[in-house]
């Protein structure tokens, strides 16, 4: 007996009876219907052809209830909609690669931000003449009502004024092209969707916990919890959500390097922040504005047309950004005062070489002397044949791909300068009246005085050339290379061909080269200027010609045969200060003696980190600037300690190896003496210490007083007293954090929003919306499911033929849905509903003190949304869920939308979604980033 038991339990767990029973239990009629089938095959064998018709279909339902799932779901093959292609824009900054002067994508030469897109995002702009007027009104009136006020008690020039409103046009463009980029039905679908009814999900659950509808908005906060949306605790910690969003999308909505305008930046911000997106927030969650929202989105009658015809299109905001100042500024230069101007045409040279845009000159200078000799009547063969070449030379330059000096031009263009250059010579004459090289001028004309003229306005070097005035040939006897013309400009060639247009490679060649013997005597009016200055500064000596070496006389010296390297960081101990500082250990090795008989010879030096600025602008002031030689920024503010100096020591060895292979720098004294253990210590660190040195101060200056009869007595003393003064403490943050108690400017105050939600700072608070991640469903059907089981409570019945008809007609229901929504935006652009709705917003904003929309317009308007919402389902939707779930349902919607702080809430959180969705760079940062921001905001 005992074999036969374990016989049997052997052959159950071969069998595998648990599993069968199990699966018996779960699937009770599959398994009734199998066992039936096979009891009948085998009782009623005779007639296996006539139930091999029941198996084959039973087969069939197993395979499909086996294969396909509820992801499996049918393509949209029902409704067919073909999506509108989008219109191509231009990347913007800083996704954008299309460069300003070449035209490639993702250009290596050029600097990285010299994109067209990036100073005239406004370019082939335009909207509708009344749109624009409604809009300029819009933005004319937060000048008239929050910048003018105070700014007319300062001045009634209108400079100022005139950089803010194109600041606002560029802000207002960079939206409107980002917009049009981004798939708004998909969006409203997808990502929208999925937050309202997260937000429909919690109302629903705090209906269940109260009574009456004058505790839902309470219980549904208290329902969000942790998740409430930061800006919702308080009207401060709203206004500081929204400074926060402010300032970090300020890099991508204002104009390059205007952020680095401080003032500028937190003027725009307190206006923006405080007197615009605030109140626009409080009215978008506004009752009365969701009610209206909510009619025109329910209303289903066809759209009236226009009583007018559509208007004129024009350039977006270009009448509103119009200079009304008629005064002369200069900072706003024409091209042609540039060039009348030897010394700023100098200077602007300079600043095209650091663009990487020399070329672009060079192009407008050769076509200018290039219709100059083709205008001429009587063109000999050898003249023509000249011209010839110069065509293929500049075609071959400006117009071919693989060019490094390529402009980005028309392709007509590059077509027939092209046929001209590989046609015969005879034909050049052609060019006398075909329009490809005049609009080519046109072109790159438009580019130097709309791109580079107000860049070069705003660089450095024109700041400097406007405070220290046009340069003397003392300061930069380099500058006299001598008299350089704009004649001369025109002859601008870097290859230094030989034909035409490119003969002047020899000229022009000494512009970015340092011919002047450094150390030569100076002028009798610079050496009065240079008197003129209290504090007297060491004397440096530059001397280019073959000088003798400190360490080995008689020996001709070539810095170019030396080779550096800073192996380490070490400690110094500093007499004055009695502390060690940190210093950069330079290993010099000399191979320039060989020749001679000599051994190499090397050495180690020690320098600290400011005498490596001290070199820079020493040899800034004889040679000019290196642009491949360059120090980081210098630490102005911070401690320069090891391990401050340990993270530079590569960026400083690799300066002082293409300082050594410059060839202008081969025999330069000052460099020598940097790298040599026998110079002045002194030579680099007077004018590095910060500190006053009295004992200097008073054996040098009484000699000057005596000798000046005391002319120079108030600025020493005015200088002293300036330096013995300790330096004012700079504010931490340039933020405005006090807002004007007036009626008129108090925006924290609101009747409607009290304090938000008025929680406590110390509320536990998350830094991301989690509901957005957590919600299970995903498409336009899945939300009518959800709404349908969660507001309307539909039966079980009906949930169960929708899961099922899923399959089915999901894509096909999501399809229409799309098409849809896509249909309502386009009723709402229609050019009379925008300046409506521009209308409506400029109401809600300025005019506070007008008359406002009375409690009984506000119930009626509540009374009729409520109304429409009820006619808005269709009949057959009654019959299937019943009056009173459908009536129920409504109400719970329609009650959510009457609480202001719901509504904010909901508008936060739709506001981030379109912030991401409108600027996808901000998701690509580090979460670890992102994360100690929202802290430290928090």
């Amino acid at each position: 007996m005992e074999c036969i038991r374990v016989y049997l339990e052997s052959l159950k767990q071969g069998l595998q009876i648990d599993v069968l029973r199990e699966v018996g239990r779960q699937y009770p009629v599959f398994c009734f219907l199998l066992v039936f089938m096979l009891s009948l095959t085998i009782l009623l064998n005779r007639y296996l052809h006539i139930l091999m018709v029941f198996w084959s279909f039973l087969a069939g339902v197993i395979t499909f209830y086996c294969s396909l799932g509820p992801e499996s779901l049918l393509p949209n093959i029902l409704y067919t909609i073909k999506p509108k292609n989008k219109q191509e824009q231009q990347e913007l900054f800083p996704l954008g690669h299309s460069c300003a002067v070449c035209g490639k994508v993702k250009c290596k030469r050029h600097r990285p931000t010299l994109l067209l897109e990036n100073y005239q995002p406004w370019l082939d702009l335009k909207v509708y003449s009344k749109v624009d007027a409604s809009m300029s009104e819009v933005l004319e009136l937060v000048l008239e009502n929050f910048v003018y006020p105070w700014y007319r008690n300062i001045t009634d020039d209108e400079a100022c004024v005139d950089e803010l409103r194109m600041t606002f046009r560029f802000f207002a463009s960079v939206l409107v092209r980002r917009a049009q980029k981004v798939d708004v039905p998909s969006v409203i679908s997808g990502k929208m969707m999925k937050a309202a009814m997260k937000h429909v999900e919690i109302i629903a659950k705090a209906k269940q916990k109260v009574k009456n509808t004058e505790g839902l908005q309470q219980a549904a906060l208290v329902e969000y919890g942790p998740d409430l949306h930061f800006a919702l605790h308080s009207r401060k910690d709203e206004l500081r959500y929204l400074r926060k969003v402010t300032k970090m999308l300020f890099a991508y909505l204002m104009p390059p390097k205007a952020t680095d305008c401080r003032s500028l930046a937190v003027l725009m911000q307190e206006i923006l922040v405080g007197s615009v997106f605030l109140p626009i927030m409080d009215f978008m969650a506004d009752p009365d504005t969701v009610n209206h929202m909510v009619l025109i989105f329910v209303d289903d009658t066809p759209s009236e047309p226009a009583m007018e015809p559509p208007s004129s299109l024009v350039p977006f905001l270009q009448k509103y950004a119009d200079p009304r100042t008629k005064k002369t500024s200069v900072l706003k230069l024409e091209l042609k005062e540039i060039r009348e101007q030897q010394d700023l045409l100098f200077r602007f040279m300079n600043f095209l070489k650091q663009e990487g845009a020399v070329h672009v000159l060079q192009f407008l200078l050769t076509v200018e002397e290039f219709n100059d000799k083709i205008l001429c009547p009587e063109l000999s063969e050898a003249e023509l044949q000249r011209l010839h070449g110069e065509v293929q030379h500049v075609y071959e330059t400006y117009c071919l791909e693989e060019s490094i000096d390529k402009i980005s031009f028309d392709r007509f263009i590059v077509e027939e300068i092209r046929n001209i250059a590989e046609g015969p010579y005879e034909g050049v004459v052609k060019l006398q009246t075909m329009r490809c090289l005049f609009e080519a001028y046109e072109h790159v004309l438009s580019l130097l005085e709309s791109v580079f003229t107000p860049m070069f306005c705003h660089s450095d070097g024109y700041f400097r050339y406007l405070l220290m005035g046009a340069e003397s040939p003392k300061r930069d006897s380099r500058m006299n290379r001598n008299s350089l013309s704009v004649d001369d400009m025109r002859n601008v060639s870097k290859r230094g061909e030989t034909f035409g247009i490119s003969r002047i490679g020899s000229k022009i060649k000494g512009v970015f080269k340092s011919t002047t013997m450094e150390g030569a005597m100076l002028p009798y009016s610079m050496c009065d200027a240079e008197d003129e200055a209290v504090e007297e500064a060491t004397m440096v000596m530059e001397d280019d010609s073959p000088v003798e070496a400190a360490s080995t006389p008689g020996v001709l010296r070539n810095l170019s045969a030396w080779s550096i390297t800073i192996p380490y960081i070490d400690f110094y101990d500093d007499e004055v200060k009695k502390e060690r500082v940190p210093v950069f250990c330079i290993d010099v090795e000399r191979n320039d003696m060989k020749e001679v008989g000599h051994e190499t010879e090397d050495w180690s030096i020690f320098r600290r980190y400011m005498e490596f600025y001290v070199l820079e602008n020493k040899l800034t002031e004889f040679h000019g600037s290196f642009a491949d030689a360059q120090l980081p920024s210098k630490r102005i503010i911070g401690p320069k300690n090891y391990e401050f100096l340990s993270s530079k020591r590569e960026e400083f060895e690799e300066y002082l190896q293409r300082l050594l292979q410059h060839p202008e720098l081969s025999n330069s004294q000052l460099l020598a003496d940097f790298l040599s253990p026998h110079s002045m210590e002194t030579q680099f660190m007077d004018k590095m210490m910060p500190d006053v040195n009295l004992g200097k101060i008073f054996r040098s200056v009484p000699g000057k007083i005596i000798k000046e009869k005391g002319q120079n007595l108030e600025p020493f003393i005015q200088s002293f007293f300036n330096s013995c003064e300790s330096p004012k403490v700079k504010p931490s943050r340039p933020e405005l954090t006090t807002l004007s108690s007036t009626a008129e400017y108090n925006k924290l105050s609101n009747d409607l929003y009290k304090n938000n939600a008025n929680l406590f700072e110390t509320l536990e608070t998350h830094n991301r919306n989690y509901f957005m991640e957590m919600i299970s469903v995903e498409g336009m059907y899945d939300y009518m499911m959800f709404m349908g089981r969660v507001v309307f409570h539909m039966p079980d019945w009906m949930h169960h033929i929708l899961s099922g008809g899923r399959i089915l007609l999901k894509n096909t229901f999501e399809a229409y849905m799309d098409s849809y929504i896509q249909h309502k935006l386009e009723m709402i652009l229609q050019e009379h509903r925008v300046v409506s709705l521009v209308t409506m917003l400029r109401d809600a904003v300025f005019c506070e003190n007008s008359e406002e929309r009375t409690t009984g317009d506000k119930q009626r308007r509540a009374k009729k949304a409520f109304e429409e919402m009820i006619n808005y389902l269709p009949d057959f939707m009654e019959k299937c869920i019943g009056q009173e779930a459908k009536y129920e349902g409504i109400r719970l919607l329609f009650d959510g939308f009457q609480q202001p702080l719901l509504n904010k809430q909901m508008t936060y959180v739709l506001m981030d979604i379109a912030v991401e969705e409108l600027f996808p760079e901000l998701g690509k940062k580090g979460q670890g980033e992102q994360s100690a921001d929202s802290n430290q905001l928090i």
